[in-house]
């Protein structure tokens, strides 16, 4: 006991304040026991060899530390020939009242007193512990980067998304006044006297024109991407470069589309528009050209056969739906009779439509019950011969041979949403002597059985409209057709 208080005697002797052992260690005190009884524990008669009198010393401070002052009633009873057990009680005695906080830093330096290898076992301990709470910190500040990085780009990303439904918002307002007065006229004639269908007829023809036009516009953007890149290629190619540079295609073209569309709109222009619409007579073909699906139905039937330029050079058809099919039905059939028609199941029936001398556009609607039929429309490049609206019906074993080569371009089935034909007319000395047929709308099988489908189209000239009503690909069922079919002046 002498040793372990000669330490502390010479700190008083010279004056110095004991330093206490969390700031000398670099650990609490009560941890840095902890570390010390440890490392005694697993080491002692191993690494470390200390005297009979030294492990005495040890155990007595360890004893104050865990139990406080030596207290002889609390003693247990020792045997008479016990003699390490009473040397150890004499040792704990001697302590006398010291705290336990004094014993734990009493046990710590006679330990670091009595063995070398205690230090650096504890300099390694704290180094590790560093290192740890350094690598967490780390962690932390990254994970803090990448959570304040996330929120970053996810705002922007909504302001992104705010402004560019801002633009769609104002793109679409302006088209919207741009055809409202061109759309009233039009919902006008379609439901005299209701407000409410009017409205309806309204809200999805403005709707329809918003979605073809952004469809035109992604159409010309991709179009000038096709042409920079073959450009792009084409000097690659000259210069003989060993890397091909193409340029990367954007494949999310909306918020290039809006601002284009909103430079285009000139929206500032609306007065003056309005006022050069007053002017000119209300056009139903400019109407109906709100309506062109560009997707769909926008592609003229043109195979580059130079003979048949003036036949090929016509406008799109423009086909759009609405939803009052029971209506529709109740005012076709309270009509003559002759706008109902019933298909058998593997037939196909043609209305020949011939131009009107005083029209300038067709207009049609259809509907049918339960199921979906086949809709298509051709062009006959010949003069009427009866202004007559007539029915043929067909088997889908005839061969219908009438259609010019020269302007269908596809052999493929119906489901496929195309025709399935074979032409034999050009071995056929008769079919040659028949007017050629341009198609405006394939044949594509049209659900009409959940709303009415109505199209128009421009007269491209002087012929006959063929409506093909297409049931040849059902072999058990035949359907109820209901159509309308008038011209607009």
């Amino acid at each position: 006991m002498e040793t372990a208080t000669s330490s502390s005697d010479t700190q008083a002797a010279t004056g110095t304040a004991p330093v206490p052992a969390a700031e000398k260690w670099g650990f609490p005190l009560q941890e840095l026991y902890r570390l010390a009884f440890t490392f005694y524990k697993q080491n002692s008669g191993k690494a470390i060899h200390l005297s009979y009198e030294d492990n005495l010393k040890l155990i007595a401070f360890k004893q104050q530390a865990s139990l406080g002052p030596f207290k002889t009633n609390h003693a247990p009873a020792l045997g008479v020939l016990d003699v390490i057990g009473r040397d150890r009680q004499q040792h704990w005695q001697l302590l006398g009242d010291i705290s336990r906080e004094q014993a734990m830093e009493g046990f710590i330096d006679l330990l670091d007193t009595m063995c070398s290898a205690f230090r650096p076992y504890i300099e390694a301990v704290r180094q590790d512990r560093d290192e740890t709470l350094r690598k967490d910190l780390r962690r932390m500040e990254l994970e803090k980067e990448v959570a304040q990085k996330q929120e970053r780009e996810q705002q922007e990303l909504l302001e992104e998304g705010y402004k560019e439904e801002l633009q769609r918002r104002q793109l679409q307002d302006a088209l919207n006044k741009q055809t409202y007065q061109q759309f009233k006229l039009y919902a006008e004639k379609q439901f005299p006297g209701n407000p409410e269908q009017q409205a309806v007829l309204i809200h999805q023809l403005q709707r329809e024109h918003y979605h073809q036009y952004m469809q035109q516009l992604h159409l010309q953007n991709q179009n000038q991407i096709q042409t920079q890149t073959q450009n792009q290629n084409q000097t690659q190619e000259k210069a003989h470069q060993e890397k091909e540079e193409v340029a990367p295609a954007n494949n999310n073209n909306s918020s290039t589309e809006l601002v284009n569309a909103m430079d285009g709109l000139k929206l500032g222009d609306f007065e003056q528009q309005q006022q050069q619409q007053a002017e000119e007579q209300p056009d139903q073909e400019h109407v109906e050209q709100a309506q062109t699906q560009v997707g769909e139905y926008g592609q003229e039937q043109h195979h580059g056969n130079d003979e048949y330029d003036d036949y090929v050079m016509i406008r799109p058809a423009k086909i759009w739906t609405r939803p009052d099919i029971e209506q529709f039905k109740t005012e076709v059939s309270a009509g003559d009779g002759d706008g109902v028609i019933t298909i058998g199941h593997g037939d196909t029936v043609t209305v020949r439509v011939p131009t009107n001398m005083n029209g300038k556009c067709i207009f049609w609607e259809f509907a049918t019950d339960n199921y979906d039929i086949g809709f298509g429309i051709y062009f006959e490049w010949a003069k009427p011969v009866t202004s007559e609206v007539t029915v043929h019906v067909s088997d889908s074993d005839e061969e219908e041979d009438c259609v010019d080569e020269d302007y269908l371009s596809t052999t493929e089935d119906l489901e496929s949403g195309t025709l399935s034909q074979d032409h034999n007319g050009l071995s056929n000395p008769s079919a040659a002597s028949k007017a050629p047929i341009s198609i405006i709308v394939p044949i594509y099988r049209r659900e009409c059985y959940n709303e009415v489908y109505v199209g128009s189209h421009s007269y491209p000239g002087e012929g006959v409209y063929l409506l093909k009503f297409d049931n040849s690909y059902s072999i058990w069922r035949s359907k109820t057709l209901y159509y309308r079919v008038y011209y607009e002046r």
